[in-house]
């Protein structure tokens, strides 16, 4: 019999302890459970490296609700709040944990669990590589049909839901786009600027990095505003993060001199 290996992270240990008794009753399942973001990364870390890997994570929509996100950013849909930047710990709230996983085990398939049926964060959720957003109080063979379903590569979500998840993820499309479209107006000088500024460097930072002048990066930073459409430099960074633009590296890559990009 092939066993399927399920962690459960949510840290309501009560609703956690419960899932997974529920789960293990299963003779095909084993489960784990894990009560925060980083203690989930772990225990994939540490199930990968014995050659035990999970096959699937059951993770809560507001795992550490109220506490601030750390980890990869996700592409948002227009209107739903900033964009967690790129941190050293690993990622504590529901969907940027799936992000992680996503990157870090991409064999591992992730089923969001939530209170409340929300097209936008279901549609965040499966942005960031999510395989399906299922009720809390759903059944235990609907849980156990969506976990071997999404094995099966199939994407589940709640009827009710797939309308506005569809209409969210247009919107999403059509705003990274038109980001795109902005961000390949620039010159690869100002591209290199806005990396850089996604990368969160400030103007002598940016004029060290480039070898170019305080003056000359102003000058760059205002035509990248420009081009962008935009006022500040949170919002270009927002915009670039929309169109997919990676930060620059802080440490290891090489940088062209300035002869060469001006």
């Amino acid at each position: 019999m092939v066993r399927i290996r399920v962690l459960v992270v949510d840290d309501h240990r009560i609703f956690a302890e419960s899932l997974a008794a529920a789960l293990a009753a299963e003779p095909d399942v084993d489960v784990s459970a894990a009560g925060s973001g980083p203690a989930a990364s772990r225990c994939l870390d540490r199930a990968a490296a014995e050659g035990r890997r999970f096959d699937v994570l059951l993770v809560d929509a507001d795992l550490g609700a109220g506490v601030a996100a750390v980890g990869l950013p996700i592409q948002r849909a227009p209107g739903s709040g900033p964009v967690p930047g790129p941190g050293p710990a690993p990622p504590s709230d529901g969907i940027a944990l799936v992000a992680g996983v996503r990157a870090a085990h991409p064999g591992v398939r992730t089923v969001v669990l939530a209170e409340r049926d929300d097209p936008r964060r279901a549609a965040l959720a499966l942005q960031a590589g999510a395989s399906g957003w299922v009720a809390k109080d759903c059944s235990l063979s609907r849980l156990l049909a969506v976990v071997r379903g999404v094995l099966r590569e199939e994407t589940h979500l709640p009827p009710a839901l797939l309308t506005g998840v569809l209409r969210e993820l247009t919107a999403a499309r059509k705003h990274r786009s038109d980001s795109e479209r902005l961000v390949e107006s620039l010159t690869p000088r100002e591209h290199e600027v806005l990396r850089c500024m996604v990368a969160g460097l400030g103007r002598k930072d940016v004029a060290a990095r480039l070898f170019l002048s305080p003056h000359t990066v102003r000058t760059h930073m205002q035509n990248v505003l420009g081009k962008l459409g935009v006022h500040s430099t949170l919002a270009a960074v927002a915009l670039a993060r929309r169109a997919g633009v990676r930060p620059a590296e802080l440490a290891g890559d090489v940088v062209e001199r300035s002869g060469q990009l001006a």
